[in-house]
This record gives structure tokens, C-alpha cells and sequence, in this order.
């Protein structure tokens, strides 16, 4: 008998992608539409504080004004997830907190169809496809290995769920979950002379490093696996050209924003975020990647029925040492391998499926029986997180109650101009509902400023209160909030509370643990007029609590020239100084340095140059001084918008090359 209905085999796999989607919506359907949780300790509040900014200075501030002293809009995080959490924000009309829910459920759930599309593809198994994509919903073969991880999974939730709610990594399951997706592609641009693929293996991996780094390090690890699998298997040399342009395409998309500098500045805040890798992992790296050359040479060369099995083997391979390695070894070539464990999840059920697919191909019932047994007791375990599905994401509607909101909503009403030290908690939600300048930001990964870092430790952790008080003079800012034990707020980052009671005056103080402190400045401005020399001869901080040098610095600004200087932002990427100048004068603007800043009074171009502390200092002519301080943008960015349009036109240009030859065909 026929089947009523028989579809293609590509009307097959959108239909299969679809319904994995839809069962994985399902699984998480409560996270779609949630505002705040209960996840207070969570960095997912600095994506939404984020997006907020953005959906307020749209379409594209270039200066954020309120983080770590300023920096580069585009260098505090890649641009997909923010701009598109303030999309869903700005035509549904949700809060930015549910926009940010809505975006990263929405792409989980297209990430574990992505797991489907991409072992459909390889593996040319459509159960084997199911099995996987739906196994990857619901476990993680990880918790055999990692007791600690197993044991902060409740129900034993997948870890790549709980990495989203618990921890907040919206950006990075974002990305994975277009990983897949862009590896089903380029399997296919591999496979066979399809420019349709190439194009869309290079749109969804820029789509990949657009969410986020840790995501892109993944990719940048499979996709040459995959290269490597196909070259070994099939010796055709075709394959060179797809492999070659899929990156390019990839960059060339994101050249607007990934531009030069962002690596530098990316590279070095690294420090900030992760430990330094250590010689003797990159040497058994190499030792590694050798062996799996020579051993897959020899037992794949010229075979392509394995690719499949060998792509999956190298991503085992590889995976395993870097993220187990790190975990018991502490190997580590560079960043922190275990925010990996998603993509370790994901990868050893392709591998597992693969031993499943093996066992049921084997003459006999034997293994077909153990097969079956290892599969209904693998999902024996996910009863747990079934039953409680919908309980993962805990409400908390009475958000106005939480310290992070009563803080900087005292301070919106009371301080709104003022650059302030939050700590813990209210640090990650500072900026969730207002535009509130603070000395520190989100995860401290685009920081333009180095001398924020020393600034926040040494408050943090010093017991002198004496430095403290000279940072925030410094890095002008004109309150502290300070929590002790009995604070609500999660993270308690203040080592000695107490260290400035008694010697800053209280502005705040709710009884429960929570106090803001006015800190001593001379002038309520970001801008100071200044004696030249004694500006020039400051040296920047030493160490943390070089008294000194920041004494020096705290002199120079607050017991200058008695000429109070005004600024007025107009939007966020430009601002307006009046001052008076003496000759042998100078302005500083305690907002960070960045070759992009450009200054002008009375049509004319004046020096802008970083002083000591990493801020400006404007060199302008005697006498009231009207001056023009405007970002300007940088030529990277204009010739990186220029690569993004061309490599626009030849994405379409793949695609309509594909859709005339279908025609003719």
C-alpha cells in the first residue's frame, strides 16, 4: 500500500524542523512570555539593561555613556541578541525584560531543530535525527562526568537550559543555537556545488559570532572538523572553494562592527573575564590535532561513507579535551572552556546516536535489544524535568520590592545626572529601568577605560578607606552603594562594609543593609578646568592603592582653578563644555579617551589627548570657551559598513545564481 502523503525530502526536513521547534516551545512555553524571575543573581539583567539603552537611543548609539566611564556602544557586546531583544521590544511593545525572554527562548527552541537539521543532514537518518534533537531537549550526558554540574540541575534540567534561566546566557545559547544550523549548510555547500548553501552557512555563522564570542570559538573549532572530515573522506578538491568563502562571507557581514579595534580592546579585557591559557595545553593541542590527522587519514582517506562518523569523532575528540581537560586538568588553551558544556551536551549525543545507529545496523537482535534498553533508560532520567517543565522559570512579579529596583529608582529621582559605584546584584540591574551612569557595567568585556578594574577591586576589597574615597573622586563619581549581611542584594561585593561610614555622609539608608554614600567632590560636572603642567606631570596608578599617584590626580581635579565648568550631553555621542580658561589652562572631561572623540570652539579643531587616569584632556585657548565634543565615526567602522554591503549583494548574488539555475534545470 502507498503512503496517503509523500513528501520530498527537503519538504521532510522543514516539516520534521518545525515540529521539533514546536515540541521544544512547548518544553519552555512559560519562558516565552516571562518578565522578571527569580534569578536576582543572574547577568542576564545587563543583556536587558542593554537592550533597554538601545530600544531609548535607537537605531545605533555609538557611545555608551553610562558604562564603565563610557566606552564604545559596539565594543560592550556583539549586536545580534541586543538589537534583536529591542526589535521584539519596540514592535510587540513588551518590556525590554520580556523582549530578552522572548528572543532567547524563541532561538533555543530554533537550536534544538537545529540539531535535528544538522544530524538529518549528516547522518541521512531522519530517526537518528529525531533521536538526537529530542535527547538534546531533554538531558545531559555531561552530568555521567560532572557531579557539581548534575547537582545544580534541578529535576536534572538540561545544563544548557539552566545556563540560559539560571545564569542569565542568553547570548551564548543564542548562538549555539544557529551553530548547527550553520554547519547543516555548510555540509550541504560541501556535499555538492549548491551557492545557496554557501551563502546561508555564511549568514547563520555570522549569526553565530553576532550573539556571541564563546558561541564563535565553538564554531571556529567544528566548522574546520567538518572541513577536515569532508577533505579526508572525499580527496575532492571542489570542497576548498565553499570552505574558503563561507568564512569570508561570515566576516564580511560582521566587518560593521567586528572591526579592528574591537579585537584589541576584546583581547585585552580578557584578563578581566578569564585565566591565561598555559603553554603546555597548546602543545598537547597540537599533539592532538596531529593524531587525529594521521589516524583518520588512515582509516577514512577516499571513504565517504564515514564522514558523518568522522566529523562526530573529531568534535569528540576535540571537546573533550579542551572542556574535561579543563575541568580535571585544568588544561586550557585560552578563555574558560567549561562555558562550553552546552556544546559538549550537544556533541556527545551525536556521538552516542551514532553507537545507537551502529548497534541497531548489526545482523542479529542483540544489540538492537541493548539499544533499546539504553535509550528507554537514558529517558527514564528526563521524567523529572518533564513533570516540571513549566516550574523552571519562577515568577517575580513584585520586582518594584527588590533592593536593585529601590536603589537606583531613589537615585533616578534624587541623582539622575550623577555617575555612581553600584555594587553586586544592583550593579547587574542598575541600568534594567533608567539611564544611570555608573563606574562599572556588564561583564567587563568592553572596556575601553583600564583604570575602571583597579578602581572596582581595590573598593571592593581593600580595608583602607583612604584609596577608595580617592578612586571615586578620580573617576568621578559622586555615590557609593554599599551593602552588608543583611542586604538583599545576592553578591555581597564589598569585603568591609563599614570601611566609609562615618567618613562619607549618608545620602540613602533603608534600615536593611543598604546605604549609599554621598563621595566629596568639588563640583558636580564630568569636566574640570585644570593647571596644564600639573596635568601633564600626573603619573596613572602604580597598584591598586598607590595613595599617591591617586592623590595626586584627586588634587589636580578637585583644588584647581576656581572655574566650575558645565556639560550637557546632546544624545550619546556628543556633548557640549562651557568653561572659562586661563592661559597655562586645560579641561578635562572624565568620560573615557577614544582617538574617535573630536573637539571644536569657534569653528576650530582642538587637541584631544587621554591623561593619567584614561580620561580627556581638551587643550583650548584662553577665555570663555564654548566647546563642541562630538564621536566621530571611526574609519574602521565606515570601511567595515562598506564590506558589509558588498558581501550583502553577494550573498543575494549566491542565492539568485541558485534560484536561475533551478529554473533552467
Amino acid at each position: 500500500m502507498k503512503p496517503l502523503l509523500k513528501l520530498s525530502r527537503g519538504k521532510e526536513i522543514l516539516l520534521d524542523f518545525f515540529l521539533v521547534f514546536l515540541f521544544t516551545a512547548i518544553l519552555i512555553r512559560p519562558y516565552f512570555k516571562a518578565k522578571y524571575t527569580d534569578k536576582w543573581a543572574s547577568i542576564e539583567s545587563t543583556f536587558i539593561a542593554d537592550a533597554r539603552f538601545l530600544v531609548q537611543h535607537w537605531p545605533h548609539p555609538q557611545w555608551q555613556p553610562l558604562w564603565y566611564a563610557g566606552t564604545r556602544f559596539d565594543y560592550v557586546y556583539p549586536p545580534a541578541l541586543r538589537y534583536g531583544t529591542a526589535l521584539v521590544s519596540k514592535i510587540t511593545g513588551f518590556w525590554p525584560v520580556k523582549a530578552y525572554h522572548f528572543y532567547t527562548a524563541l532561538l533555543y527552541a530554533i537550536g534544538i531543530a537545529g540539531v535535528y537539521l544538522l544530524m538529518r543532514i549528516g547522518s541521512n537518518s531522519r530517526g537518528s535525527a529525531w533521536l538526537g534533537a529530542v535527547a538534546t531537549a531533554l538531558m545531559s550526558p555531561i552530568f555521567l562526568f560532572m557531579p557539581r554540574f548534575r547537582g545544580d540541575a534541578w529535576m536534572l534540567q538540561p545544563q544548557r537550559l539552566g545556563v540560559l534561566v539560571k545564569y542569565g546566557e542568553g547570548p551564548h545559547m543564542s548562538a549555539l543555537a544557529l551553530i548547527p544550523i550553520a554547519l547543516a549548510f555548510t555540509w550541504l555547500a560541501l556535499e555538492k556545488h549548491r551557492p545557496w548553501a554557501i551563502a546561508l552557512a555564511g549568514v547563520f555563522a555570522a549569526g553565530v559570532a553576532s550573539n556571541n564570542f564563546y558561541g564563535a570559538t565553538a564554531l571556529a573549532v567544528l566548522y574546520p572538523i567538518l572541513v577536515w572530515s569532508f577533505w579526508i573522506t572525499r580527496q575532492q578538491k571542489r570542497i576548498l572553494l565553499p570552505a574558503i568563502v563561507i568564512p569570508i562571507l561570515a566576516y564580511g557581514l560582521t566587518a560593521f562592527w567586528l572591526v579592528p579595534s574591537y579585537f584589541k580592546v576584546t583581547a585585552e579585557n580578557m584578563k578581566y573575564v578569564s585565566e591565561h591559557g598555559t603553554t603546555w595545553s597548546i602543545w598537547v593541542a597540537l599533539v592532538v590535532a596531529v593524531a587525529f590527522a594521521v589516524i583518520t587519514d588512515k582509516l577514512a582517506r577516499a571513504k565517504a561513507g564515514p564522514t558523518w562518523e568522522v566529523f562526530v569523532a573529531g568534535c569528540v575528540v576535540f571537546f573533550t579535551l579542551n572542556v574535561l581537560g579543563n575541568y580535571y586538568f585544568n588544561f586550557r588553551v585560552s578563555g574558560e572552556p567549561t562555558r562550553l558544556l552546552p556544546e559538549l551536551d550537544m556533541i556527545y549525543i551525536m556521538a552516542i546516536v551514532v553507537g545507537l545507529r551502529w548497534m541497531w545496523n548489526r545482523p542479529g537482535i542483540a544489540l538492537r535489544g541493548v539499544a533499546i534498553v539504553l535509550v528507554l533508560a537514558a529517558f527514564y532520567t528526563t521524567k523529572g524535568y518533564i513533570r516540571h517543565a513549566w516550574h523552571m522559570f519562577p515568577l517575580w512579579p513584585d520586582y518594584q520590592s527588590r533592593v536593585e529596583y529601590r536603589v537606583t529608582d531613589w537615585l533616578w529621582k534624587n541623582m539622575p545626572d550623577a555617575r555612581a559605584y553600584p555594587t553586586g546584584s544592583v550593579r547587574f540591574w542598575y541600568d534594567t529601568w533608567h539611564d544611570l551612569a555608573q563606574l562599572g557595567g556588564g561583564s567587563e568585556q568592553g572596556l575601553l577605560n583600564g583604570q575602571v578594574e583597579p578602581a572596582q577591586w581595590e573598593t571592593n576589597l581593600g580595608q583602607d578607606p583612604k584609596p577608595t574615597i580617592l578612586w571615586m573622586q578620580c573617576m568621578g563619581v559622586d555615590a557609593m552603594y554599599v551593602s552588608d549581611k543583611r542586604s538583599q542584594e545576592v553578591f555581597k561585593d564589598f569585603q568591609f562594609p563599614q570601611k566609609v561610614a562615618g567618613l562619607l555622609p549618608v545620602l540613602f539608608d533603608d534600615g536593611q543593609g543598604n546605604v549609599l554614600y554621598r563621595v566629596p567632590r568639588r563640583y558636580p560636572a564630568l569636566a574640570r578646568v585644570v593647571e596644564t603642567a600639573k596635568l601633564n606631570a600626573l603619573k596613572p596608578p602604580q597598584f591598586n592603592d598607590d595613595v599617591d599617584n591617586l592623590g595626586a590626580y584627586a588634587d589636580v581635579i578637585e583644588k584647581g582653578p576656581d572655574a566650575p565648568a558645565t556639560l550637557k550631553w546632546n544624545g550619546t555621542d556628543a556633548f557640549n563644555v562651557h568653561a572659562r580658561l586661563d592661559a597655562g589652562q586645560s579641561l578635562v572631561v572624565q568620560e573615557s579617551y577614544d582617538p574617535a572623540w573630536q573637539a571644536w570652539s569657534g569653528g576650530k579643531a582642538l587637541t584631544v589627548r587621554k591623561d593619567a587616569m584614561g580620561f580627556m584632556a581638551i587643550d583650548a585657548p584662553p577665555g570663555d570657551q564654548d566647546i563642541s565634543v562630538a564621536f566621530v565615526t571611526p574609519l574602521e567602522n565606515r570601511v567595515g559598513r562598506a564590506v558589509t554591503g558588498f558581501t550583502l549583494v553577494s550573498i543575494l548574488g549566491l542565492i539568485g545564481l541558485s534560484l536561475r539555475r533551478e529554473r533552467s534545470a
